[in-house]
C-alpha cells in the first residue's frame, strides 16, 4: 500500500524520514510541500500518534486507486460540508444557542437518540420569525475549506453527489444549486404565519434514514459499496458510512474517527482529492 500524507502546512523533511522508517516504506515521493506519498508502506502502531501530534492526516491507499474508481459521494451537511451547525445558529437568534448546542453535542457524540434530540432542539425555536433562517444562510453559513475544490473534482470524474442531512431542507435546497449537488434530503421545519412552530414536519431523517438514502441512490445507479464514499462527523453518520466502501471522518467526534476508513482531522474537504488522486 502507499501511505499518503496530507497537511495544511509544509511537512518537514525530518517528519517524512521518520514516517518512512516507521512504515518501512520503499521510497518517499513529494507531491507538493503539503502532500507526500510513501511507497510500499506498512502500518505501524506509532503512526497515528506521531501524525496527530504533528497535525498530519494520512491514509493507506492501494497504488493506482483514484477518484475515477468511484461513482457516488454521500455527505453530511452540518460541520461536514459547511462549517456550522445550522440549528445552533438559528437558536442564537433566540438567545438559546448554549442550550441547543449542548443537546447537539450530546447527539453528535452518540449519547442521546438523534430524533429525540432534534425534537427537543426544534421545540426551543417555537415562535422564531422564519426570516432568521435566511439570516443564518446569508450571514453565518460558510462552506468548509476545500469544498468547492472537492466538488469540482467530483464533477470532473462524473461522480454523483448526495447531501443527506439531519438538518433542514431550507439550507440543503439552497446549497444544491450553489454547488451543483445531484440530490439532497433533509428535515422540514413547520412554519405557520411566518413563525416556526417548534415542530418538524413528517418523519425525522435520522441515522437510519441517511443510510437508506445512500443505499437507495447507490442501487439506482447500479453501484456496489466499493464505489461509494461517505463523509460525516457525528454519530448519526455512522450507519450511512457503514454502507460505503470508503468512509471519511471529517473533523469528527472520536466515535466516528475510530470507525472510518480515513480521518481528516486537519486538512479541508479537498483532502479527499489529494488522498485518492496521488496514490
Amino acid at each position: 500500500m502507499n501511505l499518503i500524507l496530507l497537511a495544511v502546512h509544509d511537512i518537514p523533511s525530518e517528519h517524512i524520514a521518520h514516517l518512512a522508517r516507521l512504515s518501512s516504506a520503499a521510497r518517499s515521493e513529494k507531491i507538493d510541500e503539503q502532500t507526500w506519498r510513501l511507497c510500499e508502506a506498512q502500518q505501524h502502531d506509532s503512526l497515528a500518534t506521531f501524525c496527530f501530534e504533528h497535525q498530519i492526516d494520512y491514509g493507506f491507499v492501494a497504488p493506482g486507486k483514484t477518484l475515477a474508481d468511484f461513482g457516488l459521494v454521500v455527505m453530511d451537511m452540518d460541520s461536514t460540508l459547511i462549517s456550522i451547525e445550522c440549528i445552533d445558529e438559528i437558536a442564537d437568534m433566540q438567545g438559546l444557542k448554549p442550550q441547543v448546542a449542548a443537546i447537539t453535542e450530546e447527539a453528535m457524540r452518540g449519547e442521546i437518540d438523534f430524533s429525540e434530540s432534534l425534537r427537543r432542539r426544534v421545540a426551543l425555536l417555537e415562535g422564531l420569525d422564519e426570516i432568521a433562517l435566511q439570516r443564518v444562510y446569508d450571514e453565518r453559513l460558510k462552506l468548509n475549506p476545500g469544498a468547492e475544490v472537492m466538488m469540482a473534482a467530483l464533477k470532473a470524474n462524473n461522480i454523483r453527489t448526495l447531501l443527506v442531512s439531519g438538518g433542514f431542507l431550507f439550507f440543503t435546497e439552497r446549497l444544491k444549486p450553489r454547488l451543483g449537488l445531484d440530490c439532497t434530503h433533509a428535515n422540514t421545519l413547520e412554519i405557520l404565519d411566518g413563525k416556526l412552530t417548534g415542530r418538524v414536519l413528517g418523519e425525522i431523517l435520522d441515522a437510519q434514514g441517511k443510510a437508506e438514502w445512500l443505499v437507495k441512490l447507490r442501487d439506482s445507479l447500479g453501484l456496489n459499496p466499493e464505489q461509494v464514499i461517505a463523509m460525516g462527523d457525528g454519530a448519526n453518520d455512522l450507519k450511512m458510512m457503514a454502507q460505503a466502501g470508503v468512509s471519511i471522518a471529517y473533523h469528527a467526534k472520536p466515535v466516528v474517527r475510530e470507525k472510518a476508513s480515513y480521518a481528516f482531522n486537519f486538512v479541508g474537504l479537498d483532502g479527499l482529492v489529494r488522498l485518492l488522486n496521488h496514490s
